[in-house]
């Protein structure tokens, strides 16, 4: 008799797939808001959005994935972090437009399914969902049997968000003098990583467990630490203050981010003798031998999130955050002219 195959035997178990989600429900549930209906498994994800909270409500989207950061999970088989990166580089790209995330999907294609690595890597995006205040309202899990290797899996999501239409933050408010204020990033982030790993593990032939003084930490450790979600600081100065733009410095640095939060015809002067760039950033550029301009084009330094402000607001907001004991610091002003940004101070002044 003819043997009769099954999807399982094409590499993709159904059975795996249904333990999988058995496995992230409570983690899903407890990211859940008021405006949540319906419950997981679905065919779409159900928000009722508070229109009386907003007189004009604009929604706001944003999406991304975390790139090769990746194989540092695959190397060091953790992947409980990673999801972190997910949500993050979505809801700060839409924060820095003044709105409040709503809710999330992710998009996880693994080659094999393995319920317990899904498990770890939707917990990630279910923690990060709760700690900015987005519901995770549902998501994609796809085995892809020969697309991706066993134990190697892509993962991407989106974030919605809303702000009323007279709060949305624009270039258009900027003024020569402005303030800016940076807030520190938690590490590399989930930028630059091609970058990364051509440098740590091509050229130097490191390993993710070598530990270097520096870091206090191994290699892999550190370069894995997820980005950082500045929504829990940042909506409360949102409504407090009169913020003129925000800059999430992600892929392109300060020379590429900073200018889209700008009007045509103002620049920006960045002083990098204001915060001390942290030292994983200090041993790429000198293990690479990257030339410092390429470094501040590619990474974010030490500062991923910058806020735009008068001088006075910008003091507000100084003080707002010392009493959250947050870090803080004046890294430069808005300038006339040219649309573009100087970096001037430390290794610029050699």
């Amino acid at each position: 008799m003819e043997e009769k195959l099954t999807y399982r035997d094409a590499g993709v178990d159904i059975d795996a797939g249904n333990y999988s989600v058995q496995l992230i429900k409570d983690s899903v549930k407890a990211t859940y808001r008021p405006e949540v209906l319906g419950d997981l498994g679905g065919f779409g994800g159900l928000f009722a959005l508070n229109s009386g909270k907003y007189k004009e409500p604009v929604l706001v989207s944003g999406t991304d994935g975390v790139g090769t950061k990746l194989k540092l999970a695959f190397m060091l088989d953790k992947h409980d972090t990673i999801g972190q990166d997910a949500v993050a580089m979505c809801v700060n790209d839409i924060l820095v437009q003044g709105a409040e995330p709503l809710f999330f999907l992710d998009y996880l294609a693994v080659g094999k399914l393995e319920p317990e690595q899904v498990a770890a890597v939707v917990k990630g995006v279910a923690d990060a969902c709760k700690e900015s205040g987005c519901a995770l309202i549902g998501g994609e899990t796809a085995e892809m049997n020969g697309f991706y290797p066993v134990g190697e899996y892509d993962i991407a999501g989106f974030a919605v968000g809303a702000v009323d239409k007279s709060k949305i933050i624009t270039s258009q408010r900027v003024k020569a003098g402005d303030v800016l204020l940076g807030l520190p990033s938690s590490g590399v982030h989930s930028n630059g990583y091609s970058l990364v790993r051509k440098i740590v593990f091509d050229k130097m032939g490191f390993k993710g467990d070598e530990v270097f003084d520096e870091l206090g930490k191994s290699i892999g450790e550190e370069l894995l630490t997820p980005t950082r979600l500045y929504p829990r600081v940042c909506l409360p100065l949102i409504e407090k203050y009169d913020i003129h733009g925000m800059v999430h410095i992600t892929g392109g640095g300060y020379y590429e981010n900073i200018p889209r939060a700008l009007p045509d015809n103002m620049g920006a002067e960045i002083n990098a003798d204001k915060w001390t760039v942290p030292a994983v950033f200090e041993l790429l550029q000198k293990w690479g031998n990257v030339d410092w301009k390429e470094m501040y084009r590619t990474f974010n330094m030490g500062i991923g999130m910058i806020i735009i402000a008068s001088p006075d607001e910008a003091e507000k907001i100084k003080a707002d955050l010392a009493e959250q004991e947050e870090f803080c610091f004046e890294i430069g002003h808005v300038t006339e002219g040219s649309h573009e940004v100087v970096i001037k101070g430390g290794v610029f002044n050699e």
